[in-house]
């Protein structure tokens, strides 16, 4: 039976909820500021001792820790956890710079425990499917995909005492990983060489900044434009994805009528197609069954969990561990830097080959000596 913490209880209450309901685990610990936050969920969860200082408890008997909080916690306090040999899973993105990433990293290779991000995209019921396709070659060589998440959040920039949230200051191509997350996915595939461009603060003068734009060239000699914005005007808010390749190309609608997920389809293995044709895909997978109707992100995060929980119980590597997670964060980091410099392209460094390469020179060195 796997003891798990949740840290950060407004998102991270839907962890705490599926935690709490897989069998292998225990939620034993909940944390927040809050204190009548973290008391109440541990009301809820007979079991769960509350806290409000996250050093408190992730000094307690824990085997999993959950972190669920702002982006500007996630290293240190996974940091925190990896350092007592806890497994990890934190919310995206993995880190906030090149040096934390740095940091995160080798605290991961030096832990006992295991390092996942929650990247509940990758999970998705359509890009499962999507990724199906892909490996059976039906799209040929991938050329080119296109990514955007566009979701109005302006209530959520300042918080109840009128105060900006982690929201106001995060350029939004740092948030970069539940679009580039399922494309590099699907393509196996990392990024090389970035360019960023921002719009500025137009939409709220002295605030974030309204809108970014990258543009990424892949190992594999594909492209990738990715939008991200936090406060433009658009609802419902929108995840589109499409990718093209020699035999074909996959994308999803735009139609607010359609649910999120809904696949447009074409390939030159399906003879007389006149146009693209609609596949039924969403964010759902027909064959988990859930008690609980409305999770956000269909059954995604069940899948996920049961992933993650997969990995520890077999000893095997988590599905977005931490190499792939640098791999989906890196780029934004990168691409906003770009941005700031006036659009220069920059090598998107590969952080993980980087602390191998050191690795072994040390090594070789010692063996010298």
């Amino acid at each position: 039976m796997l003891k798990v913490g949740v840290v950060g209880l407004r998102r991270g209450s839907v962890f705490v909820e599926i935690f709490s309901r897989m069998p292998e685990c225990q939620v034993t610990a909940v944390c927040d500021l809050r204190a009548d936050l973290a008391q109440a969920m541990a009301a809820a969860h007979p079991g769960a001792a509350a806290y409000t200082d996250y050093d408190v408890m992730v000094d307690k008997d824990l085997d999993v820790v959950v972190i669920a909080t702002p982006v500007q916690s996630h290293v240190e306090q996974s940091v925190a956890a990896l350092s007592r040999n806890r497994h990890v899973l934190c919310e995206v993105p993995a880190a906030g710079n090149l040096q934390d990433c740095r940091t995160l990293l080798r605290a991961a290779r030096a832990s006992k425990g295991k390092y996942m991000m929650a990247e509940n995209g990758v999970f998705w019921a359509f890009v499962e499917a999507w990724r199906e396709m892909v490996r059976e070659g039906r799209l040929g060589k991938l050329l080119h995909a296109e990514c955007e998440y566009i979701h109005d959040m302006r209530e959520l920039i300042r918080g109840p005492d009128g105060q900006p949230t982690w929201r106001a200051v995060l350029p939004p191509i740092h948030y970069c990983t539940h679009s580039l997350g399922p494309v590099l996915s699907l393509t196996e595939d990392r990024c090389v060489k970035a360019v960023g461009f921002s719009t500025g603060a137009n939409i709220l003068p002295g605030g974030p900044i309204d809108m970014e734009v990258a543009m990424f060239q892949t190992a594999q000699g594909a492209s990738v434009k990715l939008l991200r914005g936090l406060i433009a005007e658009r609802r419902p808010p929108l995840h589109y994805y499409s990718i093209y390749g020699t035999r074909g190309v996959l994308e999803t609608s735009r139609s607010p009528e359609d649910p999120v997920g809904t696949t447009l389809a074409m390939f030159r293995d399906v003879p007389n197609l006149p146009r693209m044709m609609k596949m039924p895909l969403g964010l759902t997978h027909a064959n988990v069954a859930w008690p609980v109707a409305a999770l956000g992100y269909g059954t995604a995060e069940i899948v996920m969990v049961r992933a993650f929980l997969r990995s520890l119980l077999d000893d095997t590597r988590p599905p977005v561990d931490i190499a792939t997670a640098l791999n989906m964060t890196v780029p934004g980091l990168v691409a906003h830097v770009s941005a700031e410099r006036g659009s220069a392209p920059l090598p998107v460094p590969d952080l993980a080959a980087e602390a191998e390469a050191e690795e072994q020179a040390k090594e070789e060195a010692a063996k010298k000596k």
